[in-house]
């Protein structure tokens, strides 16, 4: 089952949907054509708590629902998936702080980050280790002062304009996986070293960066007990792939709405396209895909919400919702025609921007091996 919405889920969705349409919408395709970083929404972002959005209050957080939570990532990439991207990888800085770390690190990281004062960034993947964060070779080497840190990430979204990085690296073999610890390190930490933001195909807005790391940190910058840095890490994924879930809503909400209003516009022989059976098809399978999708995404917070597992259910609703947004955003740019292939519309941005969800957080093989594994292992 699926609970509603409470009375304040529903007020944080409303005022987050106001300030995406008023705000954020508008200049979407400005920041998508300059590659700007799209940062200079954090002010407005930060009035309204959405960087806090997944702490507790003791924390400085809203204290929202996952539901919630859910709805407001929906929302803000319904009108700037940039956006979006760039406030759910800030919660997986601060996610990883909460789940790992100790009370001195949540209180000098916590409440300034949900205020919006303080940037995170989380840099899990490599340049040789994506979707298969075991294969890292960013080390922790033990020294009398603590520890020493060297290797680099790639695609770290957020972490040149970032004031805190959490990064992973391995301390030696542990068996079948190697010992993996995380870290908390502000980004003035010596040794830090970052790469102009990559050119990407979508979501440009958005950035991504090459960290070069060869920096001294003392054990106070350890997350979590020696070794826990790995299960640290598929904990927050398991977040945030229903934040991707939830940001692929956004984008095909975006592109089902743009293709309403199209086709009901647009007439061929003096027919309006939403009269052909054809094209009434083609949204049938769209709306019952979104649906499809959505289902999935709140199951995945609800079980998040109710202290349940949810490793399984957040990979599925990441699987069919990042697939469907690439299914639905080419369906919509197809049904605009030329004019949808033209910049000048939103269509061809929706469909670049989709293209990256079915590949960050984990590819969409890897949620494949993650379902398959957990049913073979409990069941249908």
């Amino acid at each position: 089952m699926i609970p509603e919405p409470t009375a304040d889920d529903l007020a944080v969705r409303e005022s987050v949907r106001r300030f995406a349409r008023n705000e954020l919408a508008p200049r979407a395709a400005e920041f998508d054509e300059s590659a700007a970083f799209v940062g200079a929404h954090l002010s407005g972002l930060s009035a309204l708590g959405v960087m806090g959005l997944n702490l507790p209050e003791a924390w400085g957080g809203s204290g929202i629902s996952a539901i919630g939570l859910t709805g407001a990532v929906e929302e803000i990439a319904a009108a700037c998936a940039a956006t979006a991207s760039m406030v759910t990888a800030h919660f997986l800085a601060t996610d990883a702080i909460l789940l790992a770390g100790s009370e001195t690190q949540k209180q000098h990281y916590l409440p300034v980050a949900a205020e919006g004062k303080s940037l995170g960034a989380f840099a899990l993947t490599e340049p040789a280790a994506g979707s298969n964060p075991a294969d890292m070779t960013t080390t922790a080497t033990p020294t009398a002062a603590g520890f020493h840190l060297r290797g680099s990430k790639h695609f770290i979204s957020n972490a040149g304009h970032a004031n805190f990085i959490v990064v992973f690296a391995r301390g030696g073999s542990g068996g079948p996986r190697p010992v993996i610890d995380a870290f908390v390190l502000d980004k003035t930490t010596p040794g830090l070293k970052f790469a102009h933001p990559e050119p990407v195909m979508g979501m440009r807005g958005s950035h991504v960066f090459e960290i070069s790391i060869d920096c001294a940190v003392s054990d106070d910058n350890r997350l979590g007990a020696p070794g826990s840095g790995f299960r640290t890490a598929m904990q927050v994924l398991d977040r945030g792939r229903v934040e991707v879930a939830a940001l692929a809503l956004g984008i095909c909400q975006a592109a089902m709405l743009a293709t309403l209003e199209w086709i009901k516009e647009r007439r061929v022989d003096g027919q309006p396209l939403a009269d052909r059976q054809g094209v009434q098809w083609m949204v049938a399978d769209m709306a019952t895909e979104i649906e499809a999708a959505r289902l999935l995404t709140y199951r995945a917070a609800a079980l998040r919400q109710a202290g349940q597992p949810f490793a399984r259910a957040a990979a599925m609703a990441k699987l069919v919702a990042s697939e469907t947004a690439g299914r639905v955003t080419d369906r919509a740019l197809q049904l605009h025609g030329g004019y949808g292939y033209s910049r000048r519309l939103p269509l061809e941005r929706l469909a670049r921007d989709a293209r990256i969800l079915r590949i960050y957080e984990g590819a969409s093989e890897v949620q494949r091996n993650i379902i398959a594994r957990s049913v073979l292992r409990e069941g249908a």
